[in-house]
């Protein structure tokens, strides 16, 4: 025989255990066979040198890939700044040594 409180607990669980099981049954209906649609990693690679090359680069491919898309904004900024500091370097040299170019006008004035 349960004791007041275990049959208390075991009330108040019960609405939540109910939806926890209406959620997995949701899902199992959702996707049946879910589990068997998805390969195993070693069902989609050899156990061979070739394989494990294969995997590697394919590995370096993404993480360049999300790396380079993380860092496009900064990059671009970057390369933005080492122009104007490339330019100006430039034009301090040519000027020190007295070869200093005439800056084309303005198109606005």
């Amino acid at each position: 025989m349960t004791s007041p409180e275990a049959r208390a607990v075991s009330e108040d669980l019960d609405p939540l255990v109910q939806r926890v099981d209406a959620l997995f049954k949701r899902h199992a209906e959702a996707a049946p066979d879910a589990a068997e649609d998805v390969p195993v990693l070693t069902e989609i690679v050899d156990r061979g040198a070739h394989a494990a090359e294969a995997l590697a680069l394919e590995l370096e491919r993404a993480v360049l890939a999300r790396l380079e898309k993380d860092l496009e904004g900064t990059l671009a900024a970057l390369r933005g700044v080492l122009r104007q500091a490339v330019s100006a370097a430039v034009a301090r040299e040519l000027e020190a040594r007295g070869l200093a170019a005439k800056r084309p006008a303005s198109p606005g004035g």
